[in-house]
């Protein structure tokens, strides 16, 4: 942050001086003496750089690093190629956020547009707004979006993320929704349960697409059953880098596109920050939540980037608006839009691409050795079954430096494989698991 520096002590007395003041005391002196810190403060005394070095490294070493990773569960290791890192630290861009003052801001609206249109392109869907906060959130919007003066119940499918769900329920206690999760039948979406779920009073139903187990659930026939009630929204939450190789949100019918950014170039980072990315069927572009920056010309005819799609209750009707979120993760939007740029159409299509292949070259491994799989098309996540508990197989390989799968009870683990999982790092896995 080297031009971000403190006023020197001379430009400090030039503004007492302006403000009719002679010191700092003589600016503080309305605040009343008995409330004000006299001594000093209970803090150690400072550290040389080489001693603050050390004590850093002693406390970075209680932490468990893995070299190899077959766990995602809504948070994927992908990798970020160095130009990412490198533009998103620029000093300029590291307080990124919406700005009002767009005849100053054009960069960082630019940056946001162009993030807009990528998230369009990868979802077919016709706008996108300036994100939210994570995936959790944009599911949380999404269904209070959707609510409409006779429509007031969400359905929502029993296999989407655990937490996700939390959230949305938490939105519907808020805002005063009906909330009935669909049943999962075989690892995926209950088609029969939901006909029998859907109501004329249903806002919407939404599905996670591939699921949390990562099953890829029967999108089209859902989206299907959703439209066979007026006014009632489909919602789809997907996995970014997915729509490289699979159908578009669009493609299968879905008014709503949402999900969590964090693959498309965000580090794991214990838990955060994260991306909500929404984009929408232009029809329902009015009830995104948040921020949308547009393209205009101005008076000479030049491009021009402007916050759009203002002045709305979330702003100045509090009481009648869908959503009172008004924030956005712009410094993670951009870091997205770069990713992005540097992957390319075929770079995330290779991500993808690798991402489905080895994760079934190690499902089949498992069924090699007598793991039990669903039935059930993946993408890169799969659950797996067997008569050892589940504790036994993660703890083995742990001890040999493997992050395994995700327990989901004594019996079933899910594991996930992305680009960063080499054949070799599969192959010692099952080895050590064999053994078990």
């Amino acid at each position: 942050m080297g031009t971000f520096v403190p006023n020197t002590k001379e430009q400090q007395n030039e503004m007492l001086e302006e403000i009719g003041c002679s010191s700092l005391d003589d600016l503080f002196a309305h605040i009343p003496d008995a409330v004000k810190f006299k001594g000093e403060l209970n803090l150690p005394g400072g550290m040389s750089e080489m001693e603050v070095s050390k004590a850093m490294k002693i406390i970075a070493e209680k932490n468990v690093v893995f070299d190899s990773v077959f766990r995602g569960a809504g948070a994927y290791k992908h990798y970020i190629p160095a130009i990412v890192s490198h533009v998103v630290s620029n000093e300029t861009l590291q307080t990124a956020y919406t700005p009002y003052q767009a005849e100053i801001s054009q960069g960082i609206l630019q940056s946001i547009f162009e993030y807009q249109t990528m998230i369009c392109d990868l979802t077919g869907m016709d706008v996108s707004n300036a994100s939210v906060y994570d995936g959790g959130t944009a599911a949380g919007e999404a269904v209070a979006a959707c609510r409409g003066r006779k429509n007031n119940k969400a359905l929502v499918s029993a296999t989407i993320q655990p937490s996700v769900m939390k959230v949305i329920e938490t939105y519907c206690f808020g805002n005063g929704m009906q909330l009935e999760v669909i049943p999962e039948k075989d690892g995926v979406t209950d088609t029969e349960a939901l006909k029998s779920l859907l109501t004329e009073d249903t806002a919407c139903v939404l599905i996670q697409h591939p699921n949390y187990y990562g099953n890829l659930e029967p999108a089209e026939e859902i989206g299907e059953i959703a439209h066979s009630i007026k006014n009632c929204r489909y919602v789809m939450s997907v996995n970014p880098i997915t729509l490289a190789i699979i159908k578009t949100p669009r493609e299968y019918g879905a008014d709503f596109a949402i999900g969590e950014g964090q693959p498309l170039g965000m580090p794991i980072a214990f838990g955060g920050p994260y991306l909500g990315f929404m984009a929408s069927i232009d029809s329902m572009k009015r009830n995104l939540p948040g921020r949308i920056v547009g393209q205009t010309v101005d008076h000479n005819g030049k491009t021009g980037y402007v916050l759009t799609l203002q002045a709305r209750e979330q702003h100045i009707r509090r009481e009648k608006a869908s959503s009172n979120i008004c924030s956005n993760q712009a410094l993670c939007a951009l870091t997205v839009g770069v990713y992005l740029s540097a992957m390319g159409n075929e770079g995330l299509k290779k991500v993808a691409g690798q991402c489905y292949s080895k994760a079934h070259y190690m499902a089949q491994k498992f069924a090699d050795i007598g793991f039990k799989l669903t039935d059930t098309e993946f993408f890169h996540e799969f659950v797996t079954e067997s008569e050892k508990s589940s504790d036994s197989v993660l703890k083995a390989l742990e001890e040999r430096g493997i992050l395994g799968g995700l327990p989901l009870d004594e019996k079933r683990i899910l594991w996930c494989c992305t680009e960063m999982n080499s054949k070799a790092e599969i192959d010692e896995a099952i080895a050590i698991i064999r053994e078990v």
